[in-house]
C-alpha cells in the first residue's frame, strides 16, 4: 500500500512540475492566436458557394473582418498548433427544426486543399444528384468520413487506401457499380462500418471481407439485398473476435445463413438486430450464449412458438423486440418465463406486437425498469391490469387492436407522469375522464379510435402541447371543436377526428398548421357534420380527406396555392358546386383525387392532364358534361377512373386503351356515350371492373374482351384497391398512409359502396345500352368474372353452352334481350351463381334440372312464353301423363264384425282375383310395348318430380342460412 501511495504523490509532484514549465508557453501562446490558412480559408468559401444554404446555416462564414477567422466558424475546427483545419463537421441533426435547414447543392473539390483534414461528415443534407468527386479519395489523413446524404456515389479508386480510416458511414448514399468489397479489406484500422440502404447483390465476398477486420467493433448493413453466407465461410472466418454491434436487418436472409452464425458470434455482444429476415421456427438457444447482450431484435420473420425461458436469465437486457412474427401461446406465460430470472430487474422495452399472443395481461409491477410495452394487434382479451398504472418508467403503451374490455378511469393514469405515447385503439375500452382532468403526463402520441369517450369534446387534451399524433376517430363525439384545440395543431404530424359527428365550421387551416414543417400534417375528418366552404388548406399536407360532410360552395381557391407536396385530396361526398378548377398544372404530386357526389359542373379542364402522378381520379356523381379532354392520355399511371353519373357525351376515346393501360377500375356508367365499344380497350389487361352501362352505346361486344388477364384469374390475394405512401417524419420515424379505393357498383339490384372488398371484384357491365350481336364465346375465357350483366340491350343469338365455364360467378343478368333457343344445360354447373335473371327473352324447352336454376324464383324466367319446367307452372310435353286410376271412395260396404264371411270361397276368390289382376295388368304391359313404355315413363316422371321438389327446397334453405 505504502509503494501505491508514493508512486501516487510522484506522478503529482512530475505534473506539477511540468504544468510550471508550461505555463509560460501557454501564456506566450495567448499572446499569439493561431488564426487559420489563407488557402484553407478560400478553399471553404469556395465550397460554400457551391450550396444552397436557405437559413443560414453558414452565416459565419466569410471574409468580413469579423469572420476572417475560418478556425472560429461553425463546424470548423484547426488545429492549435498549426492552424489547418481538423474537423469539417456540417451534420444536419434528425431533429426536424434542424432538417428543415439542411444545405443544398453541390460537394465542391475545393475540399481537397484541407490536406490535414481527419474529420468530415456531411451526413443528412440534400445535395444534388453529381456523384462525388474523386477528390474525397486523396484525403488520405481522414479518420472519421460520413457522406449519408441520398446522393448518387460511385466509391472513388484512391479511397481504397484509407488504411487510417476508423470511421466510415455511407448510409444512404446509393452506391452504384458496387461488386466485390476486397477493397474494404485493406481499411484494416476500420472501427464503425455502417453501408446500409446500399444494394450490395453483386457483393459475394461481403461476409469474408468483413471477416477480415479484426478491429471491427460495429458492422451496419441494414436493407443491402445482402447474398446468402455460404455456411461453411461461418467456421473459416471467425467475426466474433471483437464485434459489438451489428445489425444485419431487412436483407431477407435465410434461417441456414443467419442460426449457424449465432453459435460464433462474440459472448461481449452488446446490440443485435435480425429483423426482417427469413428466419423460421422457434427462437434459437444460440442467444442464451450471448450474456452481455443488450437489445436484440428479430421483428418480421417466420418464428413461430414460445417465448423461452433463457430471456428471463440475461441479466442486461433492456430492449426485447419480436414483432411481426408468428409468436403464440398465453401472454401470461411469457410473463411468467421473464419474471423467473434476473432481467425483469433490466428491462426497459418489450415489443411483441403483431403476434398471436392470446389471454389477458398479468400482473406486470415486478417490471419497474420498463419503459416501452408494446402488445398492439394479438388476441389479448379481459380488462387491463391496474398493475400497469405501478410502472413509474413507462414511456410507451401500446394496446391497440385487440380485445380489451372494460373501463378506464383517470386513477389508472396517477403515476405515469413519463408516458409519451398511448395508443388504445379498436378495443371495447370506456375512457372516463372528467372535463377538469389534468394528466400528470405530456403525451407525444395519442390513438384512441372505437374507444367510448364522447359525447364532448375531451377538454383535458387543452393540456397536452406537445401532441405530434392524434387518433380519436369513432370515438362518439358529437360536439363542436374548441378554439383552443386550434392551438394544439402546429406541432401535430398526423389528424385523425373522422366518423364521429363533429360540428361547426373550420378555421383557416393554412393558418393553423405549419406549413414548413417536413412531411406537413396528414389530416382526417370525414364522415363528421363540417359545414360551410372549405377554408384554405395547408400546403404542405400529403393526406386531406374532408369527405362525406356538408362543405358547400366551389373549390376555386385551389387555384392559390401554388405550390403543394398533397398526394391524397379527398373532398366527396359534400355540397359543393361550380366549375372545377383549370390550375391542376401545380398538383403533380397528387396520387389520388376524388371529387365525387357533390354538384360540379362544366367539362374537365385540360391542366387535369397534367396530374402526371395521379393513380386514382373520381368524379363520379356529378353534373360534368362534354367529351373527355385528350390531354388525360398523359395521366398514364391512372389506375382507377370512375366518371359515371355524369353527363359525359361523345365517342369512347380510343386512348383510353391505348395510353391508360395500367388501369385497373375504368367505369363510365350513366352517361351519354354512343357509337361501338373501341377495340382499343382490349389493351387493359389489368382492368378488373368495367362498367360502361346506361349509356347509347352500340354495335357487338368486342371478342377481343378475353385480353381482360385480370378477369381469368379466379383467386385475388388483396381485397382492397389501394396506394400507399411513407412520409419520413423527422426524427428518425415517419408514417405509411394507404388510401383505399371506393366504387358505387350496382350488385344484385341495388347501388353498395364497395372499399374494403373491391379488390375481390371482378365485373363486366355493359347493360343499358344498344348493343347487338351474339355474345362472344372468348367472354368465356374469363372464368375469373364475378359480375356479368348485360341486361337491357339487343343481344341474340342462343346462349352459348360454354357460360357453365365462368365458374366463379355469382352475378349473372342477361334480361330483356332477344336470346333464343334453350337454356344451356351447363348453367345448372354454377354452383356458386346467387343471383340469375333470364327474363324477357326468346328462350324456349325445358329449364335444366338441377339444384341451383329450381332456386330461383319463377320472375327469374318470365317473359320466355315457350320455358316450361319448374319452377314455372307450365309443365313440358314430356312432363305431361294420364292421370292415376281413380280409386273407389265406396266405402259403404259393412263390416262385419266377426268372421264368418272369411271362408274357402274367400280365399279361393282372392287367389283367382290376384292372377286376374296381375295378369291382366302386368302381363298386357309385357306383351303390349307401347303400354310398357307409357307405364314406365310415368313411373320415371314421378321420381323425377319428387327429386326436383326434394332438391329445390334443399336448396332454398341453403340459401336462406347462407343469406
Amino acid at each position: 500500500m505504502s509503494s501505491k501511495l508514493f508512486l501516487l504523490f510522484e506522478n503529482i509532484a512530475l505534473f506539477s512540475v511540468i504544468f510550471l514549465q508550461l505555463k509560460p508557453t501557454i501564456a506566450d501562446s495567448n499572446k499569439k492566436t493561431i488564426k487559420c490558412i489563407d488557402e484553407e480559408r478560400e478553399a471553404l468559401l469556395t465550397f460554400k458557394r457551391s450550396l444552397v444554404d436557405e437559413h443560414g446555416v453558414l452565416s459565419s462564414w466569410g471574409r468580413e473582418d469579423d469572420k476572417r477567422d475560418c478556425c472560429k466558424w461553425r463546424g470548423v475546427h484547426c488545429s492549435n498548433t498549426t492552424g489547418h483545419v481538423k474537423v469539417l463537421n456540417l451534420r444536419t441533426s434528425d431533429e426536424e427544426n434542424d432538417q428543415r435547414k439542411a444545405l443544398k447543392g453541390e460537394i465542391s473539390p475545393a475540399l481537397l486543399e484541407l490536406h490535414d483534414i481527419r474529420y468530415l461528415d456531411l451526413s443528412n443534407n440534400h445535395f444534388s444528384a453529381s456523384p462525388v468527386p474523386e477528390f474525397i479519395g486523396s484525403l488520405s489523413k481522414l479518420r472519421y468520413l460520413n457522406i449519408s446524404c441520398s446522393i448518387p456515389l460511385e466509391l472513388p479508386r484512391t479511397l481504397r487506401n484509407f488504411s487510417g480510416l476508423e470511421y466510415l458511414n455511407l448510409e444512404n448514399s446509393h452506391l452504384f457499380s458496387v461488386g466485390s468489397l476486397e477493397w474494404l479489406s485493406r481499411l484494416s484500422s476500420l472501427r464503425h462500418l455502417d453501408l446500409s440502404y446500399i444494394n450490395l447483390t453483386k457483393s459475394r465476398d461481403w461476409f469474408q471481407v468483413v471477416a477480415k477486420l479484426r478491429s471491427l467493433k460495429t458492422l451496419v448493413l441494414r436493407s443491402c439485398a445482402l447474398p446468402p453466407i455460404n455456411p461453411s465461410f461461418i467456421w473459416h472466418f471467425n467475426l466474433s473476435t471483437s464485434i459489438e454491434t451489428l445489425d444485419l436487418a431487412d436483407n431477407n436472409l435465410p434461417s441456414s445463413s443467419v442460426y449457424p452464425w449465432l453459435f460464433n458470434l462474440s459472448r461481449n455482444m452488446l446490440h443485435l438486430n435480425l429483423g426482417s429476415n427469413s428466419l423460421r421456427g422457434s427462437i434459437p438457444e444460440a442467444f442464451q450464449n450471448m450474456v452481455s447482450l443488450k437489445s436484440l431484435c428479430l421483428s418480421a420473420s417466420e418464428l413461430e412458438g414460445g417465448i423461452p425461458k433463457f430471456f428471463g436469465n440475461m441479466c442486461s437486457l433492456k430492449k426485447l423486440g419480436l414483432p411481426y412474427n408468428k409468436l403464440s401461446g398465453q401472454f401470461s406465460q411469457v410473463i411468467q418465463n421473464l419474471s423467473c430470472g434476473c432481467v425483469v430487474n433490466s428491462l426497459e422495452g418489450l415489443y411483441l406486437h403483431d403476434n398471436d399472443f392470446t389471454g389477458p395481461v398479468p400482473h406486470l409491477g415486478g417490471f419497474s425498469s420498463l419503459e416501452a410495452l408494446k402488445l398492439d394487434i394479438n388476441r389479448l382479451n379481459g380488462t387491463i391490469n391496474e398493475s400497469l398504472s405501478r410502472l413509474f418508467k413507462l414511456k410507451t403503451l401500446s394496446f391497440d387492436r385487440n380485445s380489451f374490455t372494460g373501463v378506464i378511469s383517470q386513477t389508472f393514469f396517477s403515476n405515469m407522469s413519463n408516458l409519451q405515447e398511448l395508443f388504445l385503439a379498436d378495443n371495447s375500452l370506456t375512457l372516463k375522464l372528467s372535463d377538469d382532468w389534468v394528466p400528470p403526463f405530456q403525451l407525444k402520441r395519442l390513438s384512441i379510435a372505437s374507444c367510448k369517450m364522447g359525447p364532448n369534446f375531451p377538454k383535458w387534451l387543452q393540456t397536452q402541447n406537445q401532441l405530434v399524433h392524434l387518433h380519436i376517430a369513432n370515438v362518439g363525439i358529437s360536439d363542436t371543436i374548441p378554439d383552443w384545440f386550434w392551438d394544439l395543431s402546429s406541432k401535430l404530424s398526423y389528424l385523425n377526428l373522422s366518423n364521429n359527428h363533429i360540428k361547426g365550421k373550420l378555421p383557416d387551416l393554412s393558418l393553423r398548421f405549419d406549413g414548413t414543417r417536413i412531411g406537413g400534417t396528414c389530416i382526417d375528418i370525414n364522415s363528421n357534420h363540417f359545414e360551410g366552404p372549405i377554408p384554405p388548406l395547408p400546403s404542405n399536407s400529403p393526406f386531406l380527406n374532408l369527405s362525406k360532410n356538408k362543405f358547400i360552395g366551389s373549390v376555386t381557391f385551389l387555384c392559390s396555392i401554388s405550390e403543394n407536396t398533397w398526394n391524397f385530396l379527398d373532398l366527396s361526398s359534400n355540397l359543393l358546386s361550380g366549375e372545377l378548377p383549370d390550375c391542376w398544372l401545380h398538383f403533380d404530386s397528387l396520387f389520388a383525387l376524388n371529387l365525387a357526389n357533390n354538384s360540379f359542373s362544366g367539362k374537365i379542364p385540360d391542366s387535369m392532364g397534367f396530374l402526371n402522378n395521379i393513380r386514382t381520379l373520381n368524379l363520379h356523381n356529378n353534373r360534368l358534361t362534354g367529351e373527355l379532354p385528350s390531354s388525360l392520355r398523359n395521366c398514364s399511371q391512372l389506375r382507377v377512373l370512375d366518371l359515371g353519373k355524369n353527363t359525359f357525351f361523345g365517342e369512347i376515346p380510343t386512348w383510353i386503351g391505348e395510353s391508360l393501360q395500367n388501369l385497373i377500375v375504368l367505369s363510365l356508367k350513366s352517361n351519354k356515350f354512343h357509337g361501338n365499344i373501341p377495340y382499343q380497350l382490349c389493351h387493359l389487361g389489368f382492368i378488373q371492373v368495367l362498367d360502361l352501362s346506361f349509356n347509347n352505346i352500340s354495335g357487338k361486344i368486342p371478342k377481343c374482351f378475353n385480353n381482360f388477364s385480370a378477369m381469368t384469374y379466379e383467386r385475388c390475394s388483396n381485397p382492397t384497391i389501394g396506394f400507399g405512401k411513407y412520409i419520413l417524419v423527422p426524427p428518425r420515424t415517419g408514417y405509411y398512409y394507404k388510401y383505399l379505393v371506393n366504387l358505387l357498383l350496382t350488385w344484385k339490384g341495388s347501388e353498395n359502396e364497395y372499399k374494403s372488398t373491391l379488390g375481390l371484384v371482378r365485373c363486366l357491365d355493359l347493360s343499358s345500352n344498344k348493343l347487338d350481336g351474339a355474345i362472344p364465346e372468348e367472354i368465356m375465357d374469363l372464368v375469373g368474372l364475378i359480375a356479368l350483366n348485360l341486361s337491357r340491350n339487343n343481344l341474340t343469338g342462343p346462349i352459348t353452352p360454354k357460360i357453365g365455364e365462368l365458374t366463379s360467378l355469382d352475378f349473372l343478368d342477361l334480361s330483356r334481350n332477344l336470346f333464343s333457343g334453350s337454356i344451356p344445360s351447363s348453367l345448372s354447373q354454377l354452383s356458386g351463381l346467387g343471383v340469375l335473371d333470364l327474363s324477357y327473352n326468346n328462350l324456349s324447352g325445358k329449364i335444366p334440372l338441377g339444384t341451383q336454376l329450381q332456386s330461383f324464383n319463377a320472375s327469374v324466367y318470365a317473359g320466355n312464353l315457350e320455358l316450361c319446367g319448374l319452377p314455372l307452372a307450365n309443365k313440358c310435353p314430356d312432363e305431361e301423363s294420364t292421370p292415376s286410376p281413380g280409386t273407389d271412395d265406396y266405402s259403404d260396404a259393412l263390416e262385419d264384425e266377426d268372421d264368418q264371411f272369411i271362408t274357402l270361397g274367400f280365399y279361393v276368390s282372392s287367389i283367382l282375383g290376384f292372377f286376374v289382376g296381375f295378369w291382366g295388368v302386368c302381363g298386357t304391359l309385357m306383351l303390349n310395348r307401347p303400354w310398357r313404355h307409357g307405364y314406365f315413363n310415368f313411373l320415371t316422371g314421378m321420381k323425377d318430380w319428387v327429386y326436383v321438389i326434394v332438391a329445390v327446397n334443399i336448396a332454398k334453405l341453403q340459401r336462406k342460412f347462407r343469406n
